[in-house]
């Protein structure tokens, strides 16, 4: 069985892979300059499978507001362009038959706006997750407590010590939605 050390450790390690995920799906959301990252979350239906664009296509930023696509498949090109135009992002696809060309518009105040309720919503899916592994964490704690593997004290102590982690880890994702945010409204 699981000592309380264990769980402590299990839920750290859970709570860094939350707050990696909320930095993940922070860098796909768009601001003012090209990120080959802004593609990370497109899917494209490939010969009836939803394939990700990263493994169809080199994406490449030729310039600061500028993406391009270049799909291995030239007859997934129409597909890819579908793709981009039905992602939130926002973008208009231009093609020449070999490559796809992505500007990057100017965000104006209203889609800046957009984009900072759009993160601080996955803000808090990313605190909500780390808030389940506490959870799940004390949860666990009380079954150890109640097969009287660890004493009432030890309890006690373990579960400050997984708040703190998640006072911690919460705090962290709060931190990226700052740097996030002002990275939207820069302009």
């Amino acid at each position: 069985m699981a000592t309380a050390e264990e769980l402590i450790n299990s839920a750290r390690d859970r709570m860094v892979k939350s707050v990696e995920h909320a930095r993940v799906e922070f860098a796909t959301v768009r601001t003012g300059r090209a990120s080959a990252s802004l593609l990370d979350r497109i899917e494209v239906d490939y010969y009836g499978t939803q394939t990700p664009l990263r493994q169809l296509s080199t994406i490449n930023v030729p310039e600061p507001r500028m993406l391009t696509v270049q799909p291995f498949d030239p007859s997934s090109i129409k597909a890819i362009e579908k793709a981009i135009q039905e992602s939130d992002l926002g973008l208009t696809p231009s093609n020449d038959g070999k490559l796809i060309r992505l500007p990057i518009p100017q965000l104006t105040e209203e889609r800046r706006k957009e984009l900072v309720k759009v993160v601080r919503g996955m803000a808090e899916e990313g605190r909500v997750a780390v808030r389940n592994v506490r959870r799940d964490a004390i949860h666990h704690l009380k079954e150890l407590v109640d097969k009287s593997e660890v004493g009432k004290d030890e309890e006690h102590r373990a579960e400050e010590r997984v708040q703190k982690l998640t006072d911690d880890h919460t705090k962290k994702i709060d931190e990226l939605l700052e740097r996030k945010e002002a990275e939207i409204l820069e302009v």
